[in-house]
């Protein structure tokens, strides 16, 4: 594959060093500014971005949700990892949902030798099939309409027992909102079994387990084994505080613990003759369908279910059973080995570029977003291109709630940047502060903002140090989340009180567009190109600009001129 780059003629590029700054989860709110309380950027007064967006020459603003970051429509909200995906890429690719939309639409899912060897088992041996995934429909890692699909066809295929392991969302949809989709899941299983019995059938389709997604089973990047196990032994053993029902768990652990549906407690379904044994087991012989999309959430507990020298915990049971998730999760390490749709090939990321024509990388975050830019900026690519120009440092989280320590380790990342730039060794670095997105997902607001001044106060030492080496930043955004961090009304534009007075929390990611700022000792020679709607698509082509090359000819247009 032919990987040189062109130079760019009449123009070599910046002198310095060029630095990628991605605030995660700081977007640019929309409404009417002046009547909207829970805008956490404004609210911190960040004076150094505001400054750069006041007084530079290049300044836009980015689309970074929908189809802009390969979602199927402008109603999806972006989130890290599609977002990543694109700027790395400088093209658009159909994302985890739009794949899987599309299978379910045209039948092919259920065509793939995975489904069938599934529903084979399943009828041949008279084994259940269990279903684990976010319900949700919040469109970021699953969507209920996704499972609904995959339990209809057990249904049609003759499929006898399938069993619900449901974790809890609170995150991309509302905080507290589970029993919503909870209600429509245990809606749906009681027809599919009162359907049967009228045909003379048997279907045993019950919700078996579940819990909050932060605690149960949606660990990413190691960060807390605990949670996986949790959720795995739940879901195998049936080991956790029995209840008759989900919609009774949901209702007794919210009484008890007062949190939002993503923190509450793990919890299984007891057996209706027997209130102290489990309704069900993952037992040898059963299959196991994860039926997220995205891949980040998705790596562990698959590991825990398919790999034999497993390390996370200790695993007191591991069934023989057919894993699959709905997409493979990790192109590299080929998790899990099977799957129900084939993900996004995405090849020749500007990484893959600047590494096969020698230019070194550097690239840093912490644990909570340190594979956003490696694994998802490299196009689902966990491996580095070049072991001897790329550097990548990952700083490791605390384990607390984000809300506690909202600074995070934005300091930390800021110094080793600052550090590496110094060392004259990398032409191009990137960096991710995850503060804005992690911490806004816990829907506090005073803590918000605190996560909002950290980053601002880390982007001015960083380009205060730049300036130094005559270096060019780039600082931009993934998607918006902390600039609204209250919920609005969708008709009137306001924001939505609860009752007693309280206005009601928002922790989900936004439509909003996020900035895009270049300041450097360049920008003078630089224009905004005219683009009809600039997207995270664009800023790959514009970062190899700076760096004195032309983009590939698929990439999207960069964001920049050189007059």
């Amino acid at each position: 594959m032919h990987f040189r780059l062109n130079r760019l003629p009449g123009y070599g590029g910046i002198k310095g060093p060029l630095l990628l700054i991605i605030m995660d989860g700081i977007g640019l709110y929309r409404g009417e500014k002046e009547e909207y309380p829970g805008n956490a950027l404004d609210m911190a007064k960040p004076r150094n971005l505001y400054s750069l967006m006041e007084n530079e020459k290049i300044v836009t603003r980015l689309k970074a949700h929908g189809t802009a970051v390969g979602m199927p429509s402008d109603k999806d909200q972006g989130n890290s990892e599609v977002g990543h995906n694109a700027i790395g890429a400088g093209r658009i690719f159909a994302q985890g949902s739009k794949l899987v939309d599309t299978a379910i639409k045209n039948g092919s899912i259920f065509e793939g030798d995975t489904w069938k060897k599934i529903i084979s088992s399943a009828l041949t041996k008279k084994t259940a099939v269990h279903l684990i995934g976010l319900i949700s429909d919040g469109n970021v890692h699953s969507s209920i309409s996704h499972l609904f699909a995959l339990i209809g066809e057990c249904d049609r295929g003759g499929v006898e027992e399938v069993y619900i392991h449901g974790l809890l969302d609170g995150r991309d949809v509302p905080p507290v909102s589970a029993l919503r989709y909870f209600g429509e899941l245990e809606d749906y299983l009681w027809s599919v079994r009162e359907q049967a019995i009228k045909s003379g059938e048997k279907r045993l389709y019950f919700v078996a387990s579940g819990g909050g997604r932060m605690v149960t089973t949606m660990d990413r990047y190691e960060a807390d084994w605990s949670i996986v196990e949790r959720g795995y032994n739940a879901h195998t053993l049936g080991k956790g505080p029995l209840f008759p029902d989900s919609l009774t768990a949901i209702r007794k652990l919210r009484e008890k613990e007062l949190s939002d549906d993503q923190y509450l407690s793990h919890w299984v379904i007891h057996d209706p003759g027997n209130p102290v044994k489990p309704l069900t087991q993952i037992m040898d012989g059963d299959s196991v369908i994860l039926f997220n999309f995205r891949g980040d959430r998705a790596i562990e507990i698959s590991r825990a279910f398919v790999e034999d020298d497993f390390k996370g915990f200790k695993r007191d049971y591991h069934p023989s059973v057919t894993y699959a998730g709905m997409l493979e999760y990790d192109e590299d390490t080929r998790m899990p080995p099977e799957y129900l749709v084939s993900p996004p090939a995405i090849d020749r990321t500007v990484s893959e570029y600047l590494a096969r024509n020698g230019v070194s990388q550097y690239a840093i975050s912490e644990t909570q977003k340190f594979g956003h830019v490696t694994y998802f900026w490299n196009g689902n690519n966990s491996a580095k291109f070049d072991e001897k120009t790329e550097e990548w440092v990952e700083i490791e989280s605390d384990r607390i709630p984000f809300d506690q320590e909202p600074e995070m380790k934005a300091a930390e990342i800021a110094s080793r940047t600052i550090a590496a730039m110094q060392s004259g060794k990398y032409r191009f670095l990137r960096l991710n502060f995850p503060n804005g997105d992690m911490v806004g997902h816990t829907g506090s607001l005073p803590a918000t903002v605190k996560a909002v001044e950290a980053v601002d106060r880390e982007l001015g030492r960083l380009i205060e140090a730049a300036d130094r080496l005559g270096g060019t930043v780039i600082v931009t955004s993934d998607h918006g989340n902390c600039e609204q961090m209250i919920a609005v009304d969708k008709k009137t534009g306001k924001p939505v009180m609860e009752a007693g007075g309280k206005y009601k929390p928002q922790t989900s990611h936004t439509l909003n567009p996020v900035p895009f700022i270049i300041h450097g000792p360049d920008t003078g020679r630089y224009e905004l190109a005219d683009i009809p709607e600039p997207g995270l698509g664009n800023i790959a082509a514009t970062i190899l600009l700076l760096l004195g090359y032309e983009r590939p000819e698929d990439y999207l247009e960069s964001l920049i001129r050189v007059t």
